[in-house]
Parts: C-alpha cells; sequence; structure tokens
C-alpha cells in the first residue's frame, strides 16, 4: 500500500519564486535593450494598425457587449474603443498577432513575445487613466518598455531549453505566464499574490497547436496570443483579490504541470533572467510569413530577379529545393490543398512561390483572390524540402541563432541556377544596422494606413526620439492613436 500523500502545503516551486523575484527585482539598465524595446513596440503597434484592414481581424473587436462603455478604460489604438483591461488586452493582443508580422523567438520553443505587449498596454493605459482621474502620476512609456523587456525575457528564457510544441502544447502559455507575471507587477501585487498570480497561470487550460498544424490550421492562430494574454491580466486582477494559489503546481506528484502535460521533466535553463532576449529578438521587416520562411522569401525574392534577367518563365521551373533546418520541416513543410490564409502562411512552398512569381510577398498575397493563380499550386508541387544538419545545429547555437534557408532552381532544359543562401534574415540582431532602418519605414506605412499626416508626424515625432518617449504618459501615447 502506497503511502498517502502528505497534506503540508509546500514552499512555491523555485521557477515560481525566480519569475516573482526577477520581474519585482531586476532593474532595466541596457541601453541596448531599451533601445530595441522602443523599436519593438512601434513595430508591434504598427502591425496592429495593418491588421484593421482585414475583417476577419476587426470582426472580433470591440466590447464583449456592444455598446459598453468603460469610464477610464483602456483605449485600444487605430479605433475608438476605450474597454475594460482584459478586454483591451484580448483587442490589443489580436490585432498584434493577426498578420504574422510581429517579433519573434527560436529557440527550443517558438513564439512572438510581442505578443505581451496586449496585457501591457492595456493595463499601462488602464491604470494612468485611473491614476490621473484620481490625481496621481500615471505610468511612463517606459514603464510599457521595461514591462515588455521583462516579458520577453521570461517567455524567451523559458523557451531556450523547453520544448513545449514537440508536447502538442502551443506557445502562447508562455505568453499567459509572461504577461501575468509583469502585468500582476504593474498592478501593485505583492510578492506571495505575485506567486499566486503565476501558479494561477500555470494551473489554467493551455491551448493545443490543433489550430497551427495541418489539417486543422485555422485563424485562432491569429488570436490565441491575444487570448492568452487578456487571460494574464484576468488571473492578475484575480489574484489581486487575495485568492489563493498554488505553490507547487510544477512539480506536485500526479497532479501537477510537469506530471500532466510535460512527461515528468521539470524545466531547464540555459540563463539567468536579464534583458538577453530583447536585446536579441528577431523583427519581421520584409515579409509578413512564418519566420522559419523569412531567408526562404529573401532568397525567392534573389531567384525571382535572376529569373527577369535571364529571360525565363516560373513555367519553365522543373524543381525548386529548399536545404532548410529542423524547424522548418516540422512546422511549414505542407503539402495539399490549403484551405484558407492561415494555412498558406504556415506553408514554406507558399511562402518561396509567391515572390518566384510576383516579386513580392505582402498579407493580401495570402488572400483566396492571389491563391487562385494556377502557377502556385504548380510550384509548390515542384518544391522539395531537405534538411541540412548543419543548418538545425546553427539554428540552436547561441553564439549564431541563425535561421538560414537555401534555395536551388532547376529548369525543364537541364539548366539550374547557383543556390542562393540566405543564413540571417533582415530582422536578425547581426543585420541590425540594414533592417531599423527598414523597420522605421514599415512603422510610417503602417501609419499611413489609418491615420491623416498631422497625425502621423505627432506620432512620428515621440516614437522616434527615445528620451521624449521614455518620458510620456502611457495614455497620452496612446491617445495619440486614437482615431
Amino acid at each position: 500500500m502506497s503511502a498517502p500523500i502528505s497534506n503540508v502545503r509546500p514552499a512555491p516551486d523555485t521557477v515560481l519564486v525566480d519569475i516573482v523575484d526577477y520581474v519585482a527585482g531586476y532593474s532595466v539598465d541596457s541601453t541596448l535593450a531599451l533601445e530595441t524595446a522602443r523599436n519593438c513596440l512601434i513595430d508591434t503597434l504598427g502591425c496592429g494598425l495593418e491588421a484593421l484592414s482585414y475583417p476577419a481581424c476587426t470582426k472580433l473587436l470591440g466590447p464583449i457587449v456592444p455598446g459598453t462603455i468603460v469610464p477610464n478604460g483602456a483605449k485600444v489604438p487605430g479605433t475608438q474603443f476605450q474597454l475594460d483591461p482584459v478586454q483591451a488586452a484580448f483587442n490589443i493582443g489580436a490585432m498584434i498577432r493577426w498578420l504574422d508580422f510581429n517579433d519573434t523567438w527560436l529557440a527550443a520553443e517558438w513564439g512572438h513575445p510581442s505578443d505581451n505587449l496586449g496585457g501591457i498596454l492595456a493595463t499601462a493605459d488602464w491604470l494612468s487613466r485611473n491614476a490621473i482621474a484620481a490625481g496621481k502620476a500615471p505610468l511612463t512609456v517606459k514603464d510599457v518598455l521595461i514591462g515588455m523587456i521583462k516579458a520577453h525575457e521570461i517567455q524567451g528564457v523559458i523557451a531556450l531549453e523547453n520544448s513545449f510544441n514537440k508536447l502538442g502544447l502551443d506557445h502562447v502559455l508562455l505568453v499567459k505566464l509572461a504577461s501575468t507575471a509583469v502585468v500582476g507587477q504593474m498592478l501593485g501585487l505583492t510578492r506571495d499574490e505575485l506567486i499566486n498570480a503565476v501558479s494561477l497561470a500555470l494551473v489554467d487550460g493551455h491551448a493545443l497547436r490543433t489550430y497551427r498544424h495541418a489539417p486543422n490550421t485555422g485563424s485562432r492562430k491569429s488570436w490565441a496570443a491575444g487570448d492568452a494574454t487578456s487571460r494574464a491580466v484576468r488571473l492578475a486582477l484575480i489574484a489581486k483579490t487575495g485568492e489563493m494559489g498554488y505553490p507547487s503546481v510544477l512539480t506536485a506528484k500526479t497532479w501537477g504541470f510537469y506530471d500532466v502535460l510535460f512527461k515528468g521533466n521539470a524545466f531547464t535553463f540555459q540563463r539567468p533572467y536579464g534583458s538577453y532576449v530583447m536585446e536579441n529578438v528577431l523583427f519581421k521587416i520584409s515579409f509578413p510569413a512564418e519566420f522559419h520562411a523569412q531567408t526562404a522569401a529573401e532568397a525567392a525574392m534573389t531567384l525571382h530577379g535572376q529569373l527577369a534577367a535571364a529571360g525565363k518563365r516560373v513555367e519553365e521551373i522543373r524543381k525548386i529545393t529548399i536545404r532548410t533546418h529542423e524547424a522548418a520541416i516540422r512546422i511549414i513543410d505542407k503539402q495539399g490543398p490549403l484551405a484558407n490564409p492561415a494555412d498558406r502562411d504556415h506553408c514554406i512552398q507558399y511562402m518561396v512561390a509567391v515572390p518566384l512569381i510576383f516579386g513580392r510577398l505582402t498579407a493580401a498575397d495570402y488572400e483566396d483572390s492571389i491563391a487562385a493563380d494556377p502557377r502556385i499550386d504548380a510550384l509548390r508541387a515542384k518544391t522539395e524540402c531537405v534538411e541540412d544538419p548543419q543548418f538545425t545545429k546553427d539554428y540552436h547555437a547561441p553564439d549564431k541563432r541563425s535561421i538560414a534557408n537555401a534555395l536551388t532552381i532547376e529548369f525543364i532544359d537541364g539548366s539550374k541556377f547557383e543556390e542562393v543562401v540566405v543564413e540571417y534574415p533582415i530582422g536578425h540582431k547581426r543585420r541590425r544596422a540594414d533592417g531599423i532602418p527598414l523597420l522605421v519605414e514599415k512603422f510610417k506605412t503602417n501609419l499611413a494606413r489609418r491615420f491623416p499626416e498631422k497625425q502621423r508626424q505627432a506620432i512620428l515625432d515621440v516614437s522616434l526620439d527615445q528620451a521624449k518617449l521614455e518620458a510620456m504618459p502611457v495614455n497620452e501615447y496612446v491617445d495619440l492613436y486614437v482615431i
């Protein structure tokens, strides 16, 4: 007969304590991290503004009950909505992620750390408006940048060594965890309350990756992070009431996260929390495409130019070989029919075919009107992915973190172009000097989708000035984005 399980409440799991002590006690003094966070902020908001052009996204936005008015509520950039912080977090998070164009972190687990901005910005704006109403000082945008750095770090450091996708769990689990910790600290939770909040995030229900993979790929992958970051705000608010937590949520025998969802394994860590992730984050600058295909699309753009220069047509192509890394094959190597835009932007063959044919890859290119071009599926059928073990090794190497793809085109007449290799996308830290000016242009383009020239210039004047932006009250900055 087995011994009964002790009912003595244990000390909180070390993982919970480390997250809370980092959020509450770490001082961000990295100029690089703060500068990168500013670029991340404007890029992320710009992605949200572009998404507002798509009815599939906007139909999900606004209050849960139409007509609801929230005094001193958080405002949703690019709209006239003013909502409670939980629903505002969903709105902002869904906008940010809709077009798969915001930042990326690639390791044992993948993800998009700027997804956390939904909860961070909504909470900071709501707190600021209520502080002003009470005659107190609002939060500044620097508080938002610091929150972003810390959320990036929690999500990214855990992702370095721990794969949730291999167990069928979606990476938005880490968005919920990171957002809960950072938002809880913004809300003024005590250390014990913050530990409770983080435990609530881990004991919560977690999304499956079903909606990211064939044959079920669908648009939930575009709002799943909004759901996660809004859930984080809700859980942090619950913890603020004094609601209890679950100290051994990870390690409890049989019923804890490790035994139930992680095959009995504990999380492992490569490095302590600091500002590493924000400093090294990957920006999507050129293409709204799943990040493992960014370099493939870049190589395809080069080959499009070569096709034109050689006077060749895509119909003359016999075979396309993509030499790639293991993660790309696992996520986006896809044959057969593609049912919707969410299916297409997770298919590397599609994301190579479009730039080869048209010399571009935009969000609109995933829509049915473009996908109906028979040349796309014809090229997809001729495309084969092959793993290069060195590409996979370099993908995981801390000193490289490359996302390499190499394309070779062979023609019906037996000729072929020399292989085009791209190891690091334009949004990689190694290419910041080239990438940031293009990121700023991307932001300007996205502002122009929504605002008149005077309003665009007001946003740019503060957004491109580090000191001015850091000092600005959050509510005043968000007000610049109200239509």
